[in-house]
């Protein structure tokens, strides 16, 4: 039997903020906004942190609910998170090769919301492949020795200078 999204991940609608009421910044302080664009990681802007209202965690998923419907990242730093998006945080420890698996999984549904059609009562129970396959490991494992076979090299260089 497939997974649900809600199998794997606590699902809750982000801070619902507007970006024309925050002030963009682009401060050591700031902050990233993730809004339902497909593009940048869903960030549209860095904004003052706003009073009261904590960021969600880096190495949250987001998930458009409308616009760019079900496009899905991995937030690399904390976020505050505008209309129609969810944040999904995994129930269980998760690496960043598993985060980016189900992310991509999670967007390959795209076609069951055509029509302008919202991912919101539906979307937790989005079926999902049973698991992680092997080859997602391999593959982080083989990014992984590449970067650091690079930074070693760069390294090298630098102190040949």
């Amino acid at each position: 039997m497939p997974q649900r999204v809600r199998d794997l991940f606590f699902a809750r609608y982000g801070q619902n903020l507007e970006l024309n009421r925050l002030e963009v910044t682009g401060g050591s302080d700031a902050v990233n906004f993730v809004s339902r664009t497909a593009r940048n990681n869903g960030v549209s802007a860095r904004v003052k942190p706003v009073a009261n209202v904590p960021p969600a965690d880096a190495g949250c998923l987001t998930v458009a609910c409308g616009g760019s419907v079900l496009e899905t990242f991995v937030q690399a730093a904390p976020f505050y998170c505008g209309r129609d998006v969810y944040i999904l945080e995994p129930k269980e420890y998760m690496t960043l090769a598993e985060k980016l698996w189900w992310a991509t999984c999670i967007r390959s549904n795209k076609y069951r919301y055509n029509y302008g059609r919202q991912a919101n009562r539906t979307f937790q129970d989005l079926p999902l492949p049973d698991a992680v396959p092997g080859w997602i490991y391999e593959e982080a494992e083989r990014c992984v020795a590449g970067i650091a076979s690079r930074l070693s090299s760069v390294a090298s260089d630098l102190t040949n200078i």
